[in-house]
């Protein structure tokens, strides 16, 4: 029998904390389904003591996943785990995270704390932490530059209070996947009470070797659980990208001999789905999911593919969600149809009235443009009606002219609260000339940190993407807008963005450099 690897997807927690990525409730909440639909083991949900709207986010997490166990990461002290208890009292299965800084640089400097210390303090955490969950997840933070014998005694305690888990993160990704692997068996052979626990991996990309750290902390040092995110999002150069771990488990299972319960054919959906909420977008040559993963312009490659697919490929497109069928739908499409595709791309829709509000924006789409793919449904499916009634600033409608030689002339009509307004402002282009109109009326003083536009499918009639970055008072939003016309996607992210800057629920305070 093949040992079975756990899934623990960080994408909302750890993934979050990418500048920009700061996702809603709500998303989060899409986020997590689509996470369930994947069957990833465990969803960190968030961080619950680092702000009002993480806890309700949570909250709200933890009430819609059913299958998945559901955990609330925690600083190893009685408030925090006390506020991430809380948080998960609606999950069907629960995990309170708690972590501590272990290397001699964080003590010394961040904790400023002895180790005798520490170690008391990670016991009596977990000690705490007991009496409100059964599974309890210990994190080493900066295991990996942590001195052997010391982190071997705080491993121990923690095991005795009742950790379940064990995490050994590589928080700097400074490790590499020989030492990494060594390291982790070493642990856990000198640990005596090393087999009461699971034992697990989290691993940063900043050397570019998260995955194989992570795989070799699995075959080297006899780990279970791999720790990553969608896309591999996450603070700095990123976290381990959990669509290149699962899909290594599979390809080369001849050498892991391991399994993992994840359903690969949403991967794909996965991706697109996060990186539509965060703007971050995939490039096309990142492995399994990148638009060129599957693609071969190469003739010799070409042939030998016509040939056989195994000439050049080792995974087929299809095991990941890749669609072989991209033009399904028109504007003769019918109902039933567009249900039965949503069903197909994994998109799920209980309410009546929500699929018909979907398929009249379906057709709304089909009206502009000839031939509705996979990630034009995606992106129809992305912002609900709903939620844009909800809104403070909503987009209406717009012009512009520009004309070479002149400076271009953008007017935005859009409702601010309860009231419509219109603007209109000048610009270096119709894009910069569209946000100063909004600009005009709004004045929130942000600042923009990107702009950056994608086609949402090929050829001159795709949907274009924009997302727009903005910083104001230590709060980072991204706001992303779909549209034909690339003026109109743009002004509609611009408007995205503000709506998070207006919400004060938005807010998340990240407490401190985490695992």
């Amino acid at each position: 029998m093949s040992d079975k690897v756990i899934i623990f997807d960080t994408t909302l927690r750890d993934g979050e904390q990418s500048p920009g990525a700061s996702m809603t409730k709500d998303e989060k909440v899409r986020i997590a389904r689509q996470l369930e639909r994947l069957k990833v083991d465990v969803i960190e949900a968030g961080f619950a003591a680092s702000s009002e709207g993480d806890f309700q986010a949570i909250s709200a997490v933890a009430a819609a996943v059913k299958d998945s166990i559901v955990c609330s990461l925690a600083r190893a002290n009685d408030k925090d785990i006390t506020r991430a208890a809380d948080a998960l009292k609606a999950a069907n299965a629960k995990r309170i995270h708690a972590f501590l800084a272990t290397s001699p640089l964080h003590m010394a400097v961040k904790l400023r704390m002895s180790p005798e210390e520490v170690l008391e303090q990670a016991k009596r955490s977990i000690r705490f932490a007991r009496n409100l969950a059964e599974d309890i997840e210990f994190s080493a933070e900066d295991g990996y530059r942590s001195e052997m014998d010391f982190l071997c005694r705080v491993v121990e305690g923690v095991i005795n209070e009742g950790a379940t888990t064990i995490n050994i993160p590589d928080t700097v990704g400074y490790a590499t996947p020989e030492l990494y692997g060594d390291f982790i068996k070493t642990l856990r052979t000198r640990v005596p009470n090393s087999d009461k626990a699971v034992w697990s991996v989290h691993c940063h990309n900043d050397l570019g070797m998260a995955v194989a750290n992570s795989l070799a902390g699995v075959k080297i040092g006899g780990a279970r659980q791999i720790e990553c995110t969608i896309n591999g999002l996450g603070e700095r150069a990123g976290n381990t990208a959990l669509e290149e771990i699962v899909m290594a488990l599979r390809t080369r299972k001849d050498y892991f001999d391991m399994v993992c319960g994840i359903d690969a054919t949403q991967i794909v959906s996965a991706s697109k789905l996060v990186s539509h909420i965060t703007g971050f977008v995939v490039q096309p040559n990142k492995a399994v999911v990148g638009a060129n993963a599957f693609a071969h312009t190469s003739g010799i490659h070409q042939d030998g593919i016509l040939k056989n697919r195994d000439t050049y490929e080792i995974m087929r497109a299809e095991d990941v969600g890749w669609s072989a069928n991209k033009i399904v739908l028109g504007k003769l499409s019918g109902r039933n149809a567009f249900k039965q595709r949503l069903q197909e791309l994994g998109i799920a829709i209980e309410a009546e009235a929500d699929l018909n509000e979907a398929f009249l924006r379906f057709k709304s789409l089909a009206d502009q443009k000839s031939e509705i793919f996979d990630e034009d449904i995606i992106a129809i499916m992305s912002h609900s009606a709903a939620a844009e009634e909800s809104e403070f600033y909503r987009f209406i409608s717009m012009s512009q002219h520009s004309e070479t030689g002149e400076r271009p002339k953008s007017r935005v009509t859009f409702r601010v609260g309860d009231r419509e307004a219109s603007s209109e402002a000048e610009g270096n282009g119709p894009v910069d000339a569209s946000l100063n109109a909004i600009e005009e009326i709004v004045k929130s003083g942000a600042e923009q940190l990107l702009y950056s536009v994608n086609a949402i499918t090929s050829g001159t009639q795709s949907q274009g993407e924009v997302t727009v970055r903005l910083a104001k008072g230590g709060r980072i939003v991204n706001g992303v807008g779909t549209d034909p016309d690339i003026i109109a996607a743009s002004a509609k992210a611009y408007l995205s963005a503000l709506n998070k800057l207006h919400d004060p629920s938005q807010a998340k305070l990240n407490a401190q450099m985490t695992p």
